[in-house]
């Protein structure tokens, strides 16, 4: 009798687990995820999400850091402007304007190499989590998983978002290091682990910012 106590109730917590299972990923040909969820409220999207907005910033203070030594050298130019003849003016303030036109094309094509590394990051964040999605696709039975944006009208209980960001932090996310990757340029956006920033305004200043540069007129 002892014996068959041990297996009924063996069989009894079989069948709660496999019950609990079907609860958090149901039996359905079909499932449906919200990819932009996956990636904002996932701690391991996040993670990702952090270093980008760190590299952002750095990229800015660089952008502040330039336009305050465009500004500093247009001031000292234009102060030396009254001991200069108009053509030796004339040709520092051509050299200073070519020098903004530079440095402005340079942030430019800086910024937007960060908006492609941007895109570029979310790309291999979907790439990451395709074998966590491919699991849940396995334990339900399903042929196919949906972004939730496309479909119209679906019921809540095949919307598996949240089982996937648990599943994601678990099984992806790192460890966080607090020394490594200060100061250091934004890492090749092919590895997720090391993602470089979202794009960030150039900074502009002098004729950067729109005002006249320094004239011989």
């Amino acid at each position: 009798m002892f014996a068959a106590s041990l297996v009924i109730a063996g069989l009894a917590g079989s069948v709660a687990a496999q019950d609990a299972v079907a609860d958090v990923v149901p039996r359905t040909p079909v499932l449906v995820v919200d990819s932009e969820r996956l990636f904002s409220d996932s701690a391991f999207g996040q993670q990702l999400a952090d270093r980008i907005e760190q590299a952002a910033t750095e990229i800015a203070a660089e952008n502040r850091r330039i336009e305050a030594a465009l500004a500093e050298e247009e001031q000292a130019l234009t102060d030396r402007r009254p001991t200069m003849t108009p053509d030796e003016f004339r040709a520092m303030a051509d050299a200073f304007d070519e020098k903004v036109t530079r440095i402005r094309r340079e942030r430019d094509e800086a910024a937007a190499g960060l908006g492609e590394d941007s895109d570029a990051v979310r790309r291999q964040f979907l790439v990451a989590v395709e074998p966590v999605l491919y699991g849940l696709m396995q334990e339900a039975g399903s042929a196919v998983i949906l972004e939730r944006r496309t479909v119209f009208v679906t019921r809540e209980v095949v919307d598996v978002t949240d089982e996937a960001i648990q599943r994601i932090d678990t099984q992806l996310l790192q460890p966080q290091d607090p020394v490594a990757g200060q100061g250091d340029a934004p890492a090749d956006p092919a590895d997720p682990a090391d993602p470089a920033a979202p794009e960030a305004a150039p900074a502009e200043t002098g004729n950067a910012a729109g005002g006249d540069a320094p004239s011989g007129e």
